[in-house]
């Protein structure tokens, strides 16, 4: 039987490439998503279209709500028979410093970037005998920098539940995380946002989307592993 993955923010940029990689690679797809609907309908169809023999679906929740988001498993498993790799790909990126930030601001990038995958790994945990975990991290979570205080916050507790639940799980559930650097500019921007942030990396290099899709397939093929980190960032994490 064909193994099912579970991506959130499964729709858009980085979750969408790893959507069109897993389904290339014979897997069955869950897709998360909120508010993408567009985006959504046009990756399914394309999915579908690329690869007819296979199974895609689409849960929409707002991981802004607990108890949607503790649904969300349990519906793949009655919708497509299990869950076997949980990708927690969703988050929140907003600026702003300790002095700056909201308390809306606060409790959203906690609740998207840090509770609701805390419950899909427990509902996952719960629901699989044997699996695979991989949260997306953030090279930022190396540094104390401030300037987006509720973001990299979220992304460091991220990073300590991933080795923690790690060690918990084993041996039958691998967790592990990827962190990226800049990936993708963003929407308002070109791929010259990019590179001016490369330069100041030790490789000088944009990493890519191609960096993070390698590095899951490392992670993938790789049944000793569990409880790491790989950074994905041209060396960023280093400086």
């Amino acid at each position: 039987m064909t193994k099912v993955a579970l991506i959130t923010g499964g729709a858009k940029r980085i979750g969408r490439a790893i959507s069109l990689h897993l389904a290339k690679n014979g897997w069955d797809i869950a897709i998360h998503y909120n508010s993408s609907k567009e985006a959504i309908s046009e990756l399914e169809l394309e999915l579908k279209t690329l690869y007819p023999s296979q199974r895609f679906s689409s849960f929409k929740v707002d991981l802004n709500a607990a108890e949607m988001t503790s649904e969300l498993v349990s519906n793949v498993v009655d919708k497509m028979g299990s869950v076997d790799l949980l990708i927690n790909n969703a988050s929140l990126f907003n600026s702003a410093t300790l002095k700056s930030s909201s308390n809306d601001l606060i409790l959203q990038h906690t609740m998207v970037n840090y509770i609701a995958p805390f419950i899909l790994i427990r509902d996952f945990a719960n629901t699989t005998k044997q699996g695979l975990i991989v949260n997306l991290l953030d090279t930022r979570v190396t540094k104390n920098k401030g300037d987006f205080m509720a973001y990299s916050l979220s992304k460091k507790v991220l990073t300590d539940l991933t080795k923690m639940a790690a060690l918990e799980l084993a041996p039958t559930i691998r967790v592990n995380g990827i962190a990226p650097g800049a990936v993708l500019p963003p929407e308002d921007k070109d791929d010259t946002y990019l590179d001016q942030i490369a330069q100041k990396t030790p490789m000088k290099t944009p990493s890519g989307l191609l960096a993070i899709l390698k590095s899951l397939d490392f992670i993938l093929d790789n049944q000793d592993l569990t409880g790491q980190v790989i950074f994905c960032d041209g060396g960023e994490h280093l400086i």
